[in-house]
């Protein structure tokens, strides 16, 4: 039985994570402590940057010094990538990137008083992001796909995992990422590479995919391996300079763009199919975080499942590593079974903090109802319940809660988190009633594909249908999520719509909220109806009339 802590440093959106006797006992994000969205820029000399905070939040939930873990497992293996020989500032500054993830053991003995520095483990960069998947998957074996920008010298991996241990079938190589390539299009398209892959996905739906033959002669697929020849976007589109207004033809660009992603998806997962013969498909790397894409996988690839690392991205790493070095030292690890692995506060602590802040609340005989009675009325509600989300969606702990029911309430909830007035918004629907509304994977809980909203609905619910009919639902199982289904119940009594908008608690620029002073402060600052948090709900006056 081991005590094993998790890291992900090197290029961006740093995390922890722990794992106790192979259960996984906490999870989180720098930035929901440091406040800084995706922790750090993924730019080479900031690979020194460790996620202490969220280290130590790991190590304090389950009361485990640093000089009790058994390991720790550092995602990057500096080995496997530059050499730091001579001038460390050469190669684009690679060699100073490698020279930091090698220097990681004495960081974390600095950082966490204790730790021996002989505990810290190397784990690469693909086969963490593969542990990531069907480690923590409830399937004992699984075909394994891993896309993103880069590893240490390679942008994925395709597997075939038995009983924990995995068999790499095929690695891709750096030269020919298809995250890499999603990315460029992405700073082409005037949004932040690294961050803002997800606007590229919603923008896609307003074009038509006019550029798709350019780019499968651009990007093929060899066996279980991806080629990409030069390509120059300009050729096919002008770049959009950050901030100006998107016209038509970048639109038809990111839907080029999406939808040979996905054809190049289906390419390699049918390929995996027949080299593994397995049902089921995990995934992990950025790319997986492309619910389109994995909603396409699911209706036309082979496989009869996809299960999705709710964290998919960098962060996931952290998890992943820690899962690996675990069973290497003899572990039988658990499968993740919730999202729910962040901070929490007792009632205790947030009537403290409601009581500092010296604003009006009140405590609710039945809090749901009373919630699901302020969004009939066309609320927007602030959700801060129980343990923090692992991974980038808001799913029912830190949310912001809406009415779908209204055509404005998109315009209104784009507004009030300074969201591009593109992007669509997410609705929670209960897990029973899923299929009467939507079309797609079920069960849903993670929010990690689309679906299609069936034509009876979509002028029941305008708020949460996307231009193109789809809504990358989440569904909410009573047994798992008992609170949040009593306010859909108590929704759908009042309006007869089991659904709710469920976005994230936060606004633009910002990460999610994840104490209850991140939330005091997101709700003073937006003009939010009420803010339920833990037991309690604060309402905001009424504005006097002039």
């Amino acid at each position: 039985m081991a005590c094993v802590l998790g890291i992900n440093a090197v290029f961006h959106d740093p995390a922890a994570a722990l794992v106790v006797d192979g259960r996984i006992v906490a999870a989180a994000e720098e930035e929901r402590f440091s406040r800084r969205k995706h922790g750090k820029r993924p730019v080479p000399f900031s690979a020194w940057e460790l996620p202490v905070e969220a280290a130590r939040w790991c190590l304090a939930a389950a009361d485990v010094a640093p000089a009790a873990l058994d390991a720790v497992a550092y995602r990057y293996d500096p080995r496997l990538a530059a050499p730091v020989d001579g001038d460390v500032t050469a190669g684009g500054w690679e060699a100073l990137r490698t020279l930091y993830a090698a220097r990681a053991p004495r960081f974390l003995a600095a950082a966490l008083p204790g730790l021996a520095p002989d505990r810290v483990r190397f784990v690469p960069h693909h086969v963490a992001h593969a542990a990531s998947a069907h480690l923590a998957a409830p399937a004992r074996r699984s075909a394994v796909l891993v896309l993103d920008g880069r590893g240490e010298r390679t942008a994925g991996l395709a597997g075939h995992a038995v009983d924990g241990g995995l068999r790499v079938l095929a690695e891709q190589p750096l030269a020919d990422s298809l995250g890499l390539l999603y990315e460029s299009a992405t700073e082409h398209l005037g949004f932040e590479r690294s961050a803002d892959e997800y606007k590229v996905m919603a923008l896609a739906s307003y074009g038509e995919p006019r550029f798709l033959d350019r780019l499968r002669a651009t990007v093929r697929t060899v066996g279980g391996r991806i080629a990409i020849a030069p390509l120059a976007w300009e050729a096919l589109a002008p770049a959009r300079p950050p901030g100006d207004d998107w016209a038509p033809i970048h639109a038809d660009l990111a839907a080029s763009v999406q939808r040979r992603l996905e054809e190049v998806l289906l390419d390699l997962a049918r390929w995996l199919h027949r080299a593994t013969g397995e049902r089921v498909l995990t995934l992990a790397g950025g790319v997986a975080l492309n619910c389109v894409a994995n909603s396409r996988l699911a209706a036309e690839g082979p496989f009869e499942t996809i299960w999705v690392q709710p964290a998919a991205g960098d962060a996931g790493t952290a998890l992943g590593a820690t899962l690996h070095v675990a069973r290497a030292l003899g572990d039988r690890i658990v499968p993740m079974t919730t999202a729910a692995l962040g901070r929490a506060w007792s009632d205790a602590a947030i009537d403290a903090v409601l009581r500092t802040a010296r604003i009006p609340y009140e405590r609710p005989r039945d809090l749901a109802d009373a919630v699901a009675a302020v969004l009939a009325a066309d609320g927007v509600v602030g959700w801060f319940q129980g343990r923090a989300e692992w991974g980038p969606r808001a799913l029912g702990h830190r949310s912001v809660l809406a009415n779908p029911a209204r055509p404005e309430t998109l315009r209104r909830l784009n507004d009030i988190k300074g969201r591009e007035p593109f992007r669509p918004l997410a609705p929670m629907v209960l897990a029973d009633r899923a299929p009467d509304v939507f079309d797609g994977p079920f069960p849903s809980p993670y929010m990690l594909f689309t679906h299609r909203v069936r034509p009876a609905w979509r002028d029941r619910i305008p708020a949460v249908v996307h231009v193109d009919g789809s809504a990358r639902a989440q569904t909410v199982d009573p047994d798992a999520e008992p609170l949040v289904a009593r306010v859909l119940d108590g929704l759908a009594r009042r309006t007869g719509v089991p659904v709710a908008v469920n976005t994230s608690f936060n606004t633009a620029g910002r990460p999610m909220v994840d104490s209850p002073r991140d939330a005091l402060e997101c709700f003073g600052a937006s003009p939010l109806s009420a803010l339920a948090i833990g037991p309690y709900l604060v309402r905001r006056p009424p504005v006097e009339a002039r």
